[in-house]
């Protein structure tokens, strides 16, 4: 059992859970995930590491509760445990000297994204944050990024906070304005937003790197849940990944994996809300 130190909303249905776990704490690095089970019968969630202790052995991780697996995770308290917290798993983020580097954090992807910007910037590279979500209030660790970032930009859909608009457009300003200074654009957030903040990317012909969020059981690539074309090769995001070279995701592929399950996971959720008496 891993006990759970804190665990609060950030936003509305976006958590940040601080759990004991020597060990994990010490061996983590940006770009690693864990695999987690609220309780013995729950479905094995996979989780970006947003931070580490490795002084307090300490892990952090941010959930947003969109189903019935997530809800019964950010339902624990504070002084509750865990029942399993498996990991690292995955590769780690290649920390390179770029030179400049921008990060493209999309809704929830901000917390994946803070470990390896904190990586650059302590490594003096250039960082330059695009911070992109919906409305004013879903934005979070806006504070924590900037402290890791030499330019940090807001966009918000309704132009509540920041500038509005999509992060590709201020992407692809900076890329017109100083392209070949750049080594490196990171991309975390939604598939969709990826893919398009790939297509301005390509255009630039700079290099780039998603980290993606497909369907996940095992995490060690036993499974093949996880499987995406990557080139003309088929790769497994829990054991190559999962930080691909964005140009050559397929990402309509992609895309598509992520609906396999809809009805099923909507069947789930509404069980589960009826088993709470709530709509």
């Amino acid at each position: 059992m891993f006990k759970i130190l804190s665990n609060k909303e950030l936003v509305p249905n976006i958590y940040e859970m601080t759990v004991v776990h020597p060990r994990l704490a010490k061996k983590a690095q940006p770009g690693h995930f864990v695999i987690v089970m609220p309780d013995e019968c729950g479905e094995r969630i996979p989780l970006t590491i947003a931070d580490f202790d490795r002084q307090a052995g300490t892990v952090t991780l941010v959930i947003m509760a969109v189903g019935t697996s997530t809800m019964k995770l950010v339902s624990l308290k504070s002084g509750s445990e865990l029942y399993a917290i498996i990991g690292p798993l995955g590769t780690v983020s290649e920390i390179e000297d770029y030179g400049t580097v921008i990060m493209v954090a999309g809704g929830v992807g901000t917390a994946p994204v803070f470990p390896i910007a904190r990586s650059f910037y302590t490594n003096n590279t250039k960082v330059i944050s695009i911070q992109g979500v919906r409305t004013k209030e879903l934005l979070f660790w806006t504070d924590k990024l900037a402290e890791v970032s030499d330019i940090h930009i807001i966009t918000t859909d309704d132009g509540s906070a920041g500038r509005k608009g999509l992060v590709t457009e201020p992407l692809r300003e900076i890329l017109e304005s100083e392209g070949e200074n750049i080594g490196c654009v990171y991309m975390i957030g939604p598939a969709v937003m990826m893919k398009f903040c790939s297509q301005v990317v390509t255009n630039f012909g700079v290099k780039s790197i998603a980290s993606l969020n497909s369907i996940m059981i095992d995490g060690t690539g036993m499974c093949g849940g996880c499987r995406v074309k990557i080139g003309d090769e088929t790769k497994f995001t829990c054991v190559d990944g999962p930080e691909f070279d964005a140009s050559q995701i397929d990402w309509d592929i992609l895309l598509s994996r992520q609906k396999m399950y809809c009805d099923e996971e909507k069947c789930s959720l509404n069980k589960y809300k009826n088993t709470l008496g709530i709509s």
